[in-house]
């Protein structure tokens, strides 16, 4: 594609086009993760939806691809050869405290949304970063603090305002257009391009929580608290245990907890916790919702990483024992997160019933591709070494680039979003971080 060919995309919207050679064009085109290679033919910031209808147009008329990334989280390198949309300037939110629902603007960061429902003693499903795009991570599904009580955030769609490939605006819930309703909620986002959504709140008035950590002698009697806490955990409480080795820093076990109710129930909840000696930081506390990323304290700028998630039904002891059984350097975390509650039922959309209790996540640095690939072995080593209580399935929202959608959905969902994407973008103009197939 040539340049000259993109140049009057400049004056096709009113955001901001940068085309290679511009001042701001590669970090524009940067996704979050700095190890995914992107390269992009031009970067599209849209000034509202009908900017983002006008890129879609003239990205059809030209035969070009689109991918849409609100700020590149999630990116996984399918973008290549396409227009990048983002659709950060997108950024409104309207609250309906009566009906207690939320109108999101595709650009919203996920603190945006805490904020703003905070102010009224509502919550949305936020995961542990604040500065992810609400409507990409539901787009994923999303897992986050509060699943186990209210499932993913994607059972809470009422609808979505979307642009379609022909770049008309429409709007999709369960009674209009409901197969693509179905496929964005938690399909990912090949489908149409989401401007807005509306969230169903649901009112909370108290949480207790964070990160507590202690030294790595100490992590079986870590795990082994984490056992017995979630063995018995209502759906109000969610943790996750964690061995860590930062660069220069000794080895640790860490436990991060978000609990929906009171500090004294919380802690009636987490005293197995409390008979292990040594801690070095951390204590669990009253959190404001609008803290909530101040339990994991997730990175807030970009990096380069390798990250790889598995499901897993069972935590016992031999898996612990497994676990423990070697250094996990050159991984910054190997993390254990208990699901259940909620996640087990029913839902919309092509997840269904989330039955595996536990998932593992393990992630490293990636500063060179030498470092990549050993992070990467080692995830796959440590797999291999859990072996059979792996299920071998994962939610969308936890992807790797090496991943596709039929590591998260069943064959006959797959084909249910296959689907979708033949009636909906037959040409395949998006190019989503996980794409469908449109042919057999």
């Amino acid at each position: 594609m040539s340049q000259p060919s993109l140049l009057p995309l400049r004056t096709a919207v009113r955001g901001e086009v940068l085309l290679p050679g511009d001042s701001g064009f590669d970090e524009a085109a940067r996704p979050w993760n700095l190890a995914i290679d992107q390269a992009v033919l031009a970067v599209v910031t849209a000034a509202d939806a009908d900017d983002v209808a006008a890129a879609v147009r003239f990205a059809k008329d030209l035969g070009v691809p689109i991918a849409v990334q609100p700020n590149g989280h999630g990116a996984s390198g399918t973008a290549a050869g396409t227009i990048l949309l983002r659709t950060g300037r997108l950024d409104e939110i309207t609250l309906d405290v009566q009906a207690r629902t939320a109108r999101v603007g595709a650009g919203v960061k996920s603190g945006a949304v805490t904020a703003a429902a905070a102010e009224h003693g509502l919550v949305h499903r936020p995961g542990s970063s604040p500065v992810v795009s609400a409507t990409g991570y539901t787009l994923g599904g999303g897992v986050g603090f509060f699943a186990r009580k209210y499932g993913m955030s994607s059972d809470h769609v009422v609808e979505f305002e979307v642009v379609d490939a022909e770049g008309e605006r429409r709007r999709v819930g369960a009674d209009e257009h409901p197969d693509l309703f179905h496929a964005l909620l938690g399909g990912g986002g090949d489908f149409a391009i989401v401007t807005a959504m509306t969230l169903r709140l649901h009112e909370e008035r108290e949480l207790f929580g964070g990160t507590v950590i202690w030294p790595a002698a100490r992590a079986a009697e870590v795990f082994q608290a984490f056992r017995d806490v979630t063995a018995a955990a209502p759906p109000e409480l969610t943790v996750w245990a964690s061995l860590a080795q930062f660069p220069g820093a000794p080895a640790m076990a860490a436990v991060s907890v978000a609990f929906l109710g009171s500090e004294a129930d919380g802690r009636a909840l987490l005293k197995p916790f409390d008979a292990i000696d040594d801690v070095l930081q951390g204590a669990w506390r009253p959190v404001p919702f609008t803290e909530i990323g101040t339990i994991t304290n997730d990175p807030v700028d970009p990096g380069p990483s390798v990250s790889r998630a598995e499901l897993f039904g069972r935590f016992d002891a031999g898996v612990v024992a497994t676990l423990l059984a070697e250094p996990i350097d050159p991984l910054l975390a190997v993390q254990v997160r208990h699901l259940g509650g909620a996640l087990a039922e029913d839902r919309p959309g092509p997840h269904g019933p989330v039955t595996e209790e536990y998932l593992v996540y393990m992630v490293g640095l990636a500063l060179t591709p030498e470092g990549g690939a050993a992070v990467a072995a080692k995830q796959a080593e440590v797999a291999a070494r859990l072996g059979d209580v792996l299920t071998g399935r994962k939610p969308a929202t936890f992807l790797s680039p090496v991943d596709t959608l039929a590591d998260a959905f069943p064959a006959e969902q797959i084909e249910l979003l296959r689907a979708a994407k033949q009636k909906w973008d037959p040409q395949g103009r998006f190019v989503a971080n996980y794409p469908v197939p449109v042919g057999k």
